[in-house]
Formats: C-alpha cells, structure tokens, sequence
C-alpha cells in the first residue's frame, strides 16, 4: 500500500557549506552572515545537522547519514531533496538543477550505500538530468510537493520548476499536475518563489499552505480545492511566517507508528498557539534549531531530508 510519510530518510553531512553565489540569484532567503569566518560558519552548520539528526534518531526515524566529501566543492549538499527522490516500487528519480555548482552533487555511490549497507531495493534509476542541457530545470521534491497516496504533485512554476519536465515526470510515474505560480515581494516586486516547498507542505491529513503567495485567483481555489478534495485539513501560514520558512517542514514516522512534523526552531516559534494546536490535531512537532544553515543556505528542515520510500529487501 502506498504510503505518504516514511520512518526512513536520507540526509548528508556537509564539510564545506558555506553561501552559494550561483543559488543567490534567485534564492532571496539566502544571507551573507557578516562577521563571521568560512570555517566557523561550517561548523555551525555541521553542529546544527549533527544535533538535527539525534533528535530524529531519539524518535525512532532512521537516519541514512552521508558524508559530503571536500572535492567536488559542494555548497549546498546538505540539502538533498532537490536532486533525488525515492519511490516504493523501488524507482529512483535523478533531477536537473538551475545551479552548476549543485549538479555535482548527484552522487552514484550514494546509490550503491543505500543497496549495500541499508538493505535498500532499487529497481531502476530514471535520469531527468538531461534537460539541463536545455536550460530547464526541475529540482526534485523542492519543486514538487508528492501526494503519494492520490498521485497529485503540486508544483509552483518558476525557473527551477518547468512545466515541460513536470509533464515528463508525471507521464513516467503516474502522478496528475496541479501547477500554478507562487510569488513573494521583493522590494518593489512580486517575484516566482524558488521552491514550492518553500510555501507548502504536505502531511497526511493535513497541508501548510501560504495561500498569499499564489496571487492568481483561480489558480489558489483550484490549489486549496484539490487539497480538501483529498481529505486535507488546509492550515494556513501567513507570508511572514513563510519567510521563517514554517512552509519548510516535513512529516514523517517514529517508533510505534508516532507521526511528526519536522521544521526549524524559527519555524515553530513562528506558529500562533492555534496553528500549533491545528497540527497537534494531527501530530507531534519536532523542531530544532537550523540557523545558519537556514541564514547561508536559504534552506531549511525540509532541504535537508530525502525520504526513502525503497522496499527493503527481506
């Protein structure tokens, strides 16, 4: 049976993060953090994914824990989603991604790691990749947002997330398309957010949605019909907790069948005490401090964690 949330997630360790110029362009959560060494934001960054990880492992998720390696020079590593996504037939889907710099994060013996020394089943590998060739770009499960269990992908298009590469993922796995445009002001100006995961996210009976960053009428009742159509309580964030990134979060599944809402500290404490008892209705929050990974970065708990859906060899 199709499930939307998993126990098991995949997440890597960085060794060099620092601010990415080439994602600077249209990432505009990114910071430069003034003051503050190359070596020592690593090591916040490094300290923040460790504690991260102890407190999902406490909960009973597992942690499938890669380590970056220095060369190719990565940036942006720690944030896996965008460039892999894990299926339960045992597919594997490879992305394009808009910044050179970040397609070498695409690693095969991350691959051979998850078969190997988790036990993983992986059936067949399907390379989008190739559109980068093109120009056009589609960065995983950062662009879309997988209702796994009624095969719907929200997607909000911009620059990482074509609409002609979101048909070809649909065709190949099954999924129907609600896409529509996502914006935030910047300055003067209403401009596409990045990723959609930026803006929403999915849990099994519930979705985060900023709703005001969709500015076309049409576009957010045909968004926000969709999710109640499919049994899901609408739980809406306003922008300014959007850019606290309280969009960027991520259920998943501890010991006992426990269920989880994954986000940073700036996230949570963004939340009003209803909006924290809409997802208490649901489940528990999980939530650590992601600082300098969020500040750098422009990335958040979500980012960081490619959910691993493989059936495991018996």
């Amino acid at each position: 049976m199709t499930k939307q949330i998993t126990s098991s997630i995949m997440m890597i360790r960085p060794v060099a993060f620092r601010f990415n110029e080439q994602t600077a362009v249209n990432n505009y959560y990114q910071q430069v953090l003034e003051g503050v060494t190359a070596n020592q934001v690593q090591a916040q960054a490094q300290n923040e994914f460790d504690t991260f990880v102890e407190k999902l492992r406490a909960k009973g998720v597992e942690v499938v824990v890669v380590e970056d390696t220095l060369e190719p020079n990565t940036p942006d590593s720690i944030f896996p989603n965008n460039w892999i996504s894990f299926h339960n037939d045992g597919r594997v889907g490879l992305y394009p991604m808009c910044a050179e710099n970040r397609r070498l994060e695409r690693r095969d013996d991350i691959l051979t790691i998850l078969k190997e020394e988790h036990n993983f089943t992986i059936n067949e590998v399907i390379d989008f990749s190739h559109y980068e060739s093109e120009g056009i770009f589609l960065e995983g499960t950062g662009s879309m947002l997988l209702d796994r269990v009624n095969k719907i992908v929200y997607a909000a298009l911009s620059l990482r997330t074509d609409a002609k590469i979101l048909e070809d993922f649909c065709v190949k796995f099954g999924y129907k398309a609600v896409a529509f445009t996502s914006n935030q002001t910047v300055g003067t100006e209403r401009l596409a957010i990045y990723h959609t995961n930026v803006m929403m996210c999915l849990g099994e009976g519930f979705a985060v949605l900023c709703a005001d960053t969709v500015d076309d009428e049409t576009e957010r009742i045909a968004l926000v019909d969709s999710l109640e159509a499919t049994g899901k309580e609408v739980i809406y964030i306003t922008e300014a907790q959007k850019h606290r990134f309280a969009g960027n979060m991520l259920q998943v599944q501890g010991e006992n069948g426990e269920k989880y809402l994954v986000m940073s500290a700036s996230a949570h404490q963004s939340l009003s005490p209803e909006q924290v008892e809409q997802i208490e209705k649901h489940c528990q929050i999980l939530s650590s401090s992601l600082d300098t990974i969020e500040a750098c970065g422009g990335g958040s708990a979500r980012c960081m964690m490619a959910e691993i859906f493989l059936p495991k060899n018996a």
